[in-house]
């Protein structure tokens, strides 16, 4: 079941380096407030990879490209006043609408 993020996280976040893609991305989506698992599934990695990325750790090549292009599909999202969602639905539905 997906899970909110956490008060930690969250404060956590803006401490961290804003070049890195992996923050990057977890700004995005706390923006877009897409759960983490969604997220994973959306992207084809663990829940855990995510978060650990969301902290600044290494992105693999092969996973760079995917997570570019879902920073991408975010954007016109977000360019297109379709982001953020407003709940789990809305998020499940969204991801689905997307090509990554």
């Amino acid at each position: 079941m997906a899970r909110p993020y956490s008060q930690d996280f969250l404060a956590n976040l803006n401490t961290l380096n804003p070049e890195n893609l992996g923050v990057q991305l977890a700004k995005l989506c706390v923006g877009a407030n897409l759960p983490t698992l969604y997220v994973a599934r959306k992207i084809g990695v663990s829940r855990y990879t995510v978060h650990s990325w969301f902290r600044g750790q290494y992105i693999r090549k092969t996973n760079k490209v995917k997570v570019e292009a879902f920073m991408k599909e975010l954007d016109k999202g977000f360019a297109e006043n379709i982001l953020p969602v407003l709940g789990l639905s809305s998020a499940k539905q969204y991801l689905e609408s997307i090509h990554i």
